[in-house]
């Protein structure tokens, strides 16, 4: 059996937090799944695992045999890619046009040491996770490639007379444009298939006066309230609740945005809650290009969009009828209240208002985490919290 290392490229885990902070980069939700269960439905008969900066390695440990492949984390799976791979022989690496280290076959010493016998040139650029909002821009195409992986050859339940359905049931080559997994109910709802596929994931519930345009996911155990508005493409991810209206949105998992109040070009790590009628911009009011803060070069990038939402890492809160300005990134373990729009970035382990921000002691923090993982019947490890302190010592510089 083939030992498959998924790894960080540093650059690439600085790159991408605040999301990154609290797992590896093959751990970010695209689409339906994230991109190590893409690897590992590409590669079925191989054994997985994540090779992460130190302060990670406890939660997810790296398994190691005398010859291994290392694969880029941040980089998307498909057959050719996947060929070229396991073409390499052992010692060879695989490198992409631009010079960056696609995937290496050998032994861990000698990828530690970037100790390569040659390397094969990739004859295009790989599709890939480069920037945060990459994960919101890939996500329409993720998530139709998504569901033809995971509903090929399966039969879907069907979908209940109380709902609408509007536009062509089945794609030009006969397979249902929308698929609902076990223990999932959808009743009363209005879903257009026009522009792509729904999936609905097991034990999944869509409520009454749902109005839902794909293409659109909700993995297993997420939650649409009464009256919701979804626009394409997004994501749902694992016991996710949600209401108000959403645009375009990725959200991790366990997160909840269950009121009132517009999500637009947003990623929400897991853990999050927004309240009753928060609201977050994705467009200037003068339509100008945006500008999103960037971890390593500690200042504000230009984007080249003219969409873009709220970023927000893991564990963070915003109080009802809090508003974000565009382009705003939240970090770990942040708990932003009262009127007024808070700065475009906000470190980890903050909590305040327009008026200021203090920090939030970790003994604290770790109160909430735990009070608000066992409603979901969680528990916060040792490990975790030995993460959360990790994170706190890393986020001390952006502050």
């Amino acid at each position: 059996m083939k030992n498959i290392i998924i790894f960080d490229d540093p650059a690439m885990h600085m790159n991408l937090l605040p999301i990154t902070y609290t797992r590896p980069v093959s751990y970010i939700r695209v689409g339906i799944t994230t991109i190590y269960e893409k690897w590992q439905y590409f590669i079925p008969d191989a054994g997985f695992s994540t090779l992460v900066d130190p302060y990670l390695m406890k939660k997810f440990p790296t398994t190691i045999t005398d010859e291994n492949y290392f694969i880029a984390g941040h980089i998307y799976p498909c057959d050719a890619l996947i060929e070229a791979i396991f073409r390499l022989d052992k010692g060879e690496a695989l490198i992409s046009p631009s010079e960056q280290l696609i995937a290496f076959h050998g032994t861990m010493e000698d990828f530690d040491k970037k100790r390569f016998s040659a390397s094969v040139k990739y004859g295009e650029e790989p599709k890939q996770l480069h920037w945060l909002y990459d994960i919101f821009l890939h996500n329409d195409e993720q998530l139709n490639l998504d569901f033809r992986r995971l509903t090929a050859g399966r039969k879907s339940q069907s979908l209940s007379p109380t709902n609408r359905l509007i536009g062509d049931h089945e794609f030009d080559d006969g397979t249902s444009r929308y698929f609902i997994e076990e223990g999932a109910t959808i009743e009363g709802a209005i879903i257009n298939v026009t522009n792509g596929p729904i999936y609905i994931g097991r034990d999944a519930t869509i409520m009454e006066g749902s109005c839902i345009r794909a293409p659109f996911a909700a993995c297993e155990h997420s939650q649409v309230n009464m009256g919701a508005k979804i626009y394409g493409a997004t994501t749902l991810g694992p016991y996710c609740k949600v209401g108000g209206e959403l645009n375009n949105v990725v959200m991790m998992g366990y997160s909840n945005k269950a009121h009132d109040g517009f999500l637009g070009n947003a990623v929400i790590g897991e853990w999050c809650n927004l309240g009753g009628g928060t609201t977050a911009s994705n467009l200037k009011n003068d339509y100008t290009e945006i500008k999103l803060w960037n971890y390593p070069a500690h200042r504000f990038l230009k984007t080249g969009l003219q969409f873009c939402g709220l970023i927000m890492g893991d564990h963070s809160k915003a109080g009802i009828n809090c508003m974000f300005n565009t382009a705003t990134v939240i970090g770990v373990g942040v708990n932003i209240h009262g009127a007024g729009f808070p700065r475009n970035f906000v470190a980890s382990f903050s909590e305040g208002s327009t008026a200021g921000f203090t920090d939030v002691p970790m003994t604290k923090f770790f109160e909430t985490a735990k009070r608000v993982m066992a409603r979901r019947h969680v528990e916060l490890s040792d490990i975790d919290k030995d993460i959360f302190l990790a994170i706190q010592s890393i986020a001390e510089s952006y502050k």
